[in-house]
């Protein structure tokens, strides 16, 4: 339990553990005067056993009672603010924080990590650390503490009824380190589960279109209530187990009040304690038994706190790509890769590639699906590192960069394109956040969307839904095209830039695509003839390995893929429908 708490504590930061430890601090104040009650009641119990309550006995008695509920009224409003402060002040900057690591990361950990887990980390771990565990952390700590500190005070009163406390309270924590060990067999599955039920949720919600096309509904439906059925499963049989452990919990909370009762009625009678003491004995019982009761209760909810912030510390230790390098300005934007070679967990993607991309010219990558193209195109603008060999801009190595200055040289306009929750304007001056409108607009139009933004229901400040989900794919690709324009990066990555292009809008988009790329050193993975066919130079990609190099002209005079595929786009251009 105290392991448990300490790593929360760890995981808050100085600011927030400084927090939560005022708020326990204010926690064991308020116990104070709660249990100024006690002598309230003294006074007046005192005075009826000497058979004269005067106006004075009265008068302090309530104003002892005044202060004690006064005061433990305002410090439990500090206390409180002070939890709920730490709790979301702390999730808001691990948010950021998990945000913030992740752009360092390898794009290779995107692959084995589904969306479903880490949206799951950023939405449900954190939300349990921001109510749940705050509230929980704190109700057990100041449980203890307070079950703790009335130990002490009693020793003051009767160090009898402090022993049968404190044999209590031990008998308490050892039936809670049985709750633990419970709980830690299951809050692993519940972790697990809800992540699963997140997973296959946006899982079916993304893939509706697939879903409606191919007949899966059922299928599908069926997976996402497996993983509710199983969400459902997990939370019953946490309930299930930690009820046998609470009820045992509480009856020790219980049974240790009675004694202290009991015990106390006992010395009374037989003469080794006076009724003033007794009666005090027996209102520190009922205050026991609520400290207890609440720190049993929701200490059945540590381990869950323990495995949330495990998940979260689990990506905040994956290991980044090394970005500790400088901020260079290349002197030149020419792309070198120098025998490089990738594999993606044993199976060897890119192997031993040698290229040079002259600073202003454009390079365009072919081949067979599967070949290798889109895994170059990320070892030259280093979303993933290489195992082996160098990739270099300007004559540098990639890795003597530091991340922003290099990605300052590069901009992308890829096939998939996504567009955030936000303006229209907001998305194309994604980067430059204080962009004049003047600007977008400009960009705007040399990308050929400030028609069909213009027509929206608020122009430019029409909110899109998230991944652009009210926008068709070419309208998606030109905003993407536009933003790509307003960055104006010496460096251009274009992935199948006009696959989603509507034909009465190609024309427009191609000349726009050539404005982007004037005097620019442009890498573009293509399959159309007319974008590859007037590329300075063509490479052709097949299983990892550049099989050839050339200029247009050069490699339809040759033998293999490349004129294969220039043979089969003609085909394909010359179909007619008949009449």
């Amino acid at each position: 339990m105290v392991k448990i708490i300490r790593k929360f504590f760890a995981f808050c930061g100085e600011e927030n553990r400084s927090r939560f430890r005022r708020s326990i601090l204010l926690a064991v104040v308020q116990a104070l005067f709660e249990a100024f009650k006690i002598p309230a009641i003294a006074v007046m119990v005192r005075a009826l056993l000497a058979g004269n309550v005067r106006v004075e006995d009265i008068l302090l008695s309530l104003g002892i009672m005044v202060v004690s509920i006064i005061g433990a009224g305002l410090i439990k409003s500090r206390s409180t603010m002070l939890q709920t402060e730490g709790g979301y002040d702390t999730c808001a900057k691990k948010r950021v924080e998990i945000a913030e690591h992740m752009r360092y990361l390898p794009m290779g950990y995107f692959n084995k990590n589904s969306l479903g887990q880490i949206t799951s980390v950023t939405t449900n771990v954190m939300e349990n650390l921001e109510n749940v565990a705050t509230r929980v952390i704190m109700m057990v700590c100041e449980g203890l503490l307070t079950t703790s500190l009335i130990i002490v005070m009693l020793v003051f009163f009767d160090a009898r009824i402090a022993l049968v406390l404190l044999v209590g309270f031990a008998l308490f924590l050892l039936a809670n380190t049985r709750l633990q060990g419970a709980a830690a067999k299951l809050a692993g599955k519940k972790i697990g589960a809800d992540e699963r039920l997140v997973e296959k949720v946006l899982e079916y919600l993304q893939g509706m279109a697939e879903v409606k096309a191919y007949h899966l509904t059922g299928v599908k439906s069926r997976e996402l209530n497996d993983a509710i059925s199983e969400n459902v499963k997990i939370n019953t049989d946490m309930e299930l187990t930690f009820i046998p452990y609470m009820t045992l919990q509480n009856f020790i909370a219980k049974l240790t009040g009675v004694a202290m009762v009991a015990f106390s009625c006992v010395f009374f009678c037989v003469g080794t304690m006076d009724a003033l003491t007794a009666v005090v004995m027996v209102i520190s019982a009922f205050i026991v038994n609520a400290s207890l009761e609440s720190a049993g209760n929701y200490s059945a909810l540590l381990r869950v706190v323990d495995l949330s912030v495990d998940r979260a510390q689990e990506i905040l230790d994956t290991p980044q790509m090394d970005i500790s390098g400088e901020q260079i300005t290349p002197e030149d934007h020419r792309l070198e890769a120098d025998d490089i070679s990738f594999s993606y967990d044993s199976r060897r993607i890119i192997d031993g590639v040698k290229l040079d991309i002259p600073e202003k010219t454009t390079t365009a990558i072919v081949g067979p699906s599967g070949g290798g193209k889109t895994t170059l195109v990320n070892l030259l603008a280093r979303f993933w590192d290489v195992d082996a060999g160098t990739v270099r801009l300007g004559g540098r190595d990639v890795k003597d960069y530091d991340m922003d200055s290099l990605m300052e040289n590069f901009s992308f306009v890829f096939q998939n394109v996504y567009l955030f929750h936000d303006t229209v304007a907001n998305n194309i001056r994604f980067g430059r956040n204080e962009a004049p409108m003047e600007e977008v607009i400009a960009a705007a139009k040399k990308a050929c969307c400030h028609d069909f933004i213009s027509a929206l229901p608020e122009g430019y400040d029409t909110i899109i839904g998230e991944g652009g989900a009210s926008l068709s794919g070419g309208e998606k690709q030109r905003i993407s095209i536009a933003r790509a324009i307003m960055k104006d990066a010496p460096v251009i990555f274009l992935d199948e830039a006009t696959a989603n292009v509507d034909p009465e809008n190609e024309n427009e988009l191609m000349r726009a695509i050539q404005a982007l790329t004037a005097e620019k050193t442009v890498i573009m993975i293509a399959h159309r003839l007319k974008t590859v066919a007037h590329a300075d130079q063509i490479l052709v990609v097949d299983h990892g390995k550049i099989v050839q190099r050339g200029t247009h002209g050069e490699l339809v005079a040759q033998d293999g893929i490349y004129r294969d595929f220039i043979s089969e786009r003609r085909e394909a251009a010359s179909w007619k429908v008949n009449k």
